[in-house]
């Protein structure tokens, strides 16, 4: 998987106090999340949570095939939620679906408020005892019956190349409860979680809380505006490479993060990256000028990116300016010279007024990607210009 995928899941190392079912859960330790990586992490389960519907799924596909059921709509920041209750759905919890503005399923929780004895799920608690807990911490939930007042529980992360599953279990793996599952396209992962105030009002009050609750919560939790967070995922769901949901859609990336950088951040690093990548989506879309302006804007709030610089490079090549782009190439490999892309796209600056130099990049990229399947094109290309640039 590359490494903008991987990086859709990264989560910062934060402290943090779940309130849960009406009383606090009390931190014990918390570590990073994991990202996925080219061999995934465990991930079989016996229990299907969700079963007639599957991510991506269009919303009025969902319901015309669900006439007749109870279903709650909620607003969920620019999306739907759709609630359905346990006595109804088919997980037998607490379910809320969650659209996107563009009407497709990205999300889906489970809550489990009297829990769910996972021990006719050996499958489960086999890939559960293969991971290692994200956040650990004690729970006090006097209405299950036969649980101390205070019991261990754990918050574990899973998934595929493209989606995340998240479970809350209480006690041992091999003789643990279920509270909480969530199932999610990657980029929005990091809203189904409980660094989220509105997740963690769910897991306290058994609420089915939207977008932008005001639950109060003790210890560090993710304070970024949810709008953002919502329109930042939108706009990576319709760019990344893996398409998600649909063939990339650079037009509402385009949309997305531009609302993602109106609503605002707090956290300047995400900011910047939120320009970033609309200066990439208008870069696709031909509008040069603009993506310029905005991968600009991305370096002017967090310089010394050594991708950005790349990405800018790019684009003022685009433009037809050689000298900047150059330069801008440059400036990328000073501050990464094992950066391939970076030295491949230098000695393509180089090859018509520096023959030499740009031989000496293209074997600097060749040595630096031997057996890198997804460069095979770059690679042929570079193995050519140095055959041409050296007259072997």
């Amino acid at each position: 998987m590359s490494a903008s995928v991987r990086a859709v899941n990264q989560w910062h190392r934060r402290g943090l106090a779940l309130p849960c079912f009406a009383v606090a859960l009390l931190l014990f330790a918390c570590g990073e999340l994991p990202t996925h990586s080219p061999n995934a992490p465990p991930s079989e389960s016996d229990l299907t949570l969700l079963k007639s519907a599957k991510l991506c799924d269009k919303k009025d596909v969902f319901l015309k095939a669900r006439q007749g059921l109870p279903v709650q709509r909620a607003v969920w920041g620019s999306g739907e939620e759709l609630r359905i209750p346990p006595n109804k759905s088919e997980s037998g919890s607490e379910e809320s679906l969650f659209f996107d503005e563009d009407g497709r399923l990205v999300g889906a929780l489970f809550l489990f408020p009297g829990g769910r004895d996972l021990r006719p799920y050996p499958v489960l608690r086999n890939t559960l005892s293969q991971l290692k807990p994200t956040v650990e911490f004690y729970a006090s939930l006097a209405q299950l019956p036969g649980r101390a007042s205070m019991d261990s529980s754990a918050l574990y992360q899973t998934g595929d190349e493209k989606t995340t599953t998240q479970y809350i279990i209480l006690g041992e793996v091999h003789s643990s409860t279920l509270l909480l599952a969530s199932v999610s396209i990657d980029p929005y992962a990091s809203l189904l979680s409980p660094y989220r105030k509105e997740f963690l009002a769910r897991l306290a009050r058994g609420e089915k809380g939207k977008g932008g609750s005001s639950q109060e919560a003790r210890g560090a939790v993710d304070k970024e505006p949810f709008l953002s967070l919502q329109q930042f995922a939108r706009g990576e769901t319709a760019q990344l490479a893996l398409a998600y949901c649909s063939a990339r859609n650079h037009e509402i990336a385009a949309a997305a993060y531009s609302k993602a950088i109106a609503s605002g951040f707090s956290n300047k690093v995400q900011l910047a990256e939120a320009h970033h990548k609309l200066g990439l989506a208008l870069k696709a879309m031909g509008q040069l000028e603009r993506a310029r302006d905005q991968i600009q804007e991305s370096l002017a709030i967090n310089a010394g990116r050594p991708d950005v610089l790349n990405n800018l490079g790019d684009v003022y090549r685009e433009l037809g300016d050689k000298k900047k782009a150059l330069a801008t190439f440059e400036r990328a490999v000073t501050l990464m010279p094992n950066y391939p892309i970076a030295r491949f796209n230098l000695a393509e600056a180089y090859a018509q007024d520096n023959p030499k130099l740009a031989v000496s990049e293209y074997e600097t990229y060749l040595a630096l990607v031997e057996g890198v399947p997804e460069e095979k094109e770059r690679i042929t290309r570079a193995k050519k210009r140095v055959a041409e640039l050296t007259g072997r």
